[in-house]
């Protein structure tokens, strides 16, 4: 008897029914399961086919409840867990050649070594220069068990060959990408996910922020798709003060379940700014809106993504993992902000849809029924439900500065690959001459040399791409600062990306502008 009806028998044998009269749904699966077993034709993909009623039966449910093959497991777990098992560099593949971008700071890779520029030709012997190798190349040969070992040949410059023998270790990652001074008293944090090192990261983040002298904080959840539940209640629990609620849940089979604030915050007090935009999902609209409903701080941005739903993992017995949907979760308010779902096919096309609706950019557009309307507990504000979190202060779109130009420029991946290419090549002297992000951000120019350069690299990479002056006209500052901002990111990381296009950020710099004009005072929030 195969695998498949193996465990279907031991279910049935150790007391789960499959009985006609009780639960005749499962017993017909076991019939076509044996059936197809005992005389199909050909040999029977059991794999194959297990997988596809796997997947079939969750598509009937809701969007969110998954299923993960075995060999996929611990990569979907990577941004959950905070960390994977690796040599510790941030690459990219570029003219068939793996490029270390970055060493890991703390990671073996650094510890050995291995520099920003570096070459990869080799890994154990094995030639990866000029093969057509793609991420998942890479990620083959360089993940692996904790305290094995890989050996790595770079090429360094031109000529100079080096080897080293690197020992795999946790590689972290990070969920606080991006944490400054936007000015000597506005602090920026940037999450890009909920995960085990969220609290962490976060509370390390605050304090270093608070230390130079932050008294005001805009908390960017812009892009953010969530993560964990627990990390959530967490970072709430860094701005509300004890026993204020967080977050309930509650399922068909799940008793209802409640996280409230229990630990002294380290910025319960000081003006907060929360950005969400269309993107901003589950663990983000769970803090957003609890902060929301406490009057503790405003939300500036576009309506959330609108998901409701927790999942649990289930491990199963051939290291699959099943991710299923075990309750709702509801804001301190009792919003339910899930957004309907009976239409898959229309669950799927969301984004588009709100964009040719307009709501991108008018809130005008955006019509919810009175019924979804809740109270804010402290200030009693009208605060909506169904359908994602709406902001205090809505943001719309900017295509302003979108041209043509720009978007075949954007599509093309030139923008990533010459900046790369310019920051390996002068990475020496830019270094030289600008010791810190800071000094980078407020010296380095994109002068007409630069732009030059970029865009004579731009039409040998892509001979449809041509220059049209009327759309640099529109274009040409917004794509500077991405130039810049992409330069700096190759060379320190996240971290300087945000410090410098965040002046291109709209929902960035609105935030900031309730801050600096009195707009925050005005929704009075301040005694919170």
């Amino acid at each position: 008897m195969n695998k498949i009806l193996f465990a279907i028998t031991t279910l049935f044998l150790t007391g789960i029914s499959f009985s006609q009269q009780e639960d005749p749904n499962m017993m017909r699966m076991y019939e076509v399961y044996t059936y197809i077993d005992r005389m199909y034709v050909d040999d029977v993909p059991n794999k194959e086919i297990s997988e596809a009623a796997i997947i079939s039966m969750l598509e009937k449910l809701d969007p969110h409840s998954t299923y993960i093959p075995a060999e996929e497991v611990e990569q979907a777990n990577e941004r959950i867990n905070g960390s994977f098992v690796g040599v510790g560099i941030r690459f990219n593949i570029l003219k068939d050649t793996l490029l270390v971008v970055n060493p890991i700071p703390g990671g073996p890779s650094e510890k050995l070594g291995v520099r920003a520029g570096d070459k990869i030709i080799k890994v154990d012997d094995e030639l990866v220069a000029g093969v057509g190798l793609k991420n998942s190349g890479v990620r083959e040969r360089l993940l692996g068990e904790k305290g094995s070992k890989v050996k790595i040949t770079i090429l360094r410059g031109k000529e100079e060959t080096i080897e080293y023998t690197i020992t795999r270790d946790n590689i972290p990652v990070h969920s606080v990408v991006s944490a400054y001074m936007v000015d000597d008293r506005v602090g920026y944090i940037k999450l890009t996910n909920f995960s085990r090192t969220t609290q962490e990261e976060v509370n390390s983040a605050i304090k270093t922020l608070k230390k130079a002298g932050m008294k005001d904080l805009i908390f960017d959840l812009q892009g953010n798709g969530g993560g964990l539940l627990y990390a959530a209640k967490y970072v709430a629990d860094e701005f509300l003060s004890d026993d204020k609620l967080i977050v309930y849940s509650e399922g068909r089979s799940q008793p209802r379940s409640v996280l409230v604030a229990d630990k002294k915050g380290d910025f319960e007090k000081g003006r907060l700014v929360m950005l969400i935009d269309e993107s901003s999902a589950s663990a983000s609209e769970i803090l957003s809106g609890a902060i929301q409903d406490w009057d503790r701080g405003l939300v500036v941005g576009r309506r959330s993504f609108g998901k409701g739903l927790v999942q649990r993992p289930i491990e199963l017995s051939d290291g699959a993992q099943l991710r299923l949907t075990i309750a709702r979760y509801y804001t301190p308010s009792g919003r339910f902000i899930q957004k309907p779902y009976e239409d898959k096919q229309a669950y799927r096309n969301d984004y588009m849809e709100r964009y040719l609706h307009g709501e991108m950019m008018h809130r005008d557009s955006i019509n919810l029924p009175d019924s979804l309307i809740h109270k804010t507990l402290m200030k009693d504000r009208d605060v909506y439900g169904g359908g994602g979190i709406m902001p205090d202060v809505f943001v719309p779109l900017d295509t302003l500065e979108y041209s043509d130009f720009y978007r075949d420029l954007s599509r093309s991946g030139v923008i990533n690959t010459f900046t790369l290419e310019y920051a390996n090549k002068n990475r020496k002297a830019i270094k030289n001459k600008h010791k810190d992000i800071t000094s980078f951000k407020n010296d380095f120019e994109v002068d007409q040399a630069f732009l030059d350069e970029f865009f004579d690299y731009a039409v040998e990479q892509d001979s449809s791409l041509t220059f049209v002056q009327e759309d640099f006209d529109i274009s040409g500052d917004l794509l500077k600062i991405r130039l810049k901002a992409m330069v700096a990111q190759n060379l320190w990381d996240y971290e300087a990306f945000y410090q410098i296009f965040n002046v291109k950020n709209e929902i960035f710099m609105e935030a900031y502008k309730t801050l600096k004009s009195g707009t925050y005072e005005k929704m009075n929030l301040m005694e919170n």
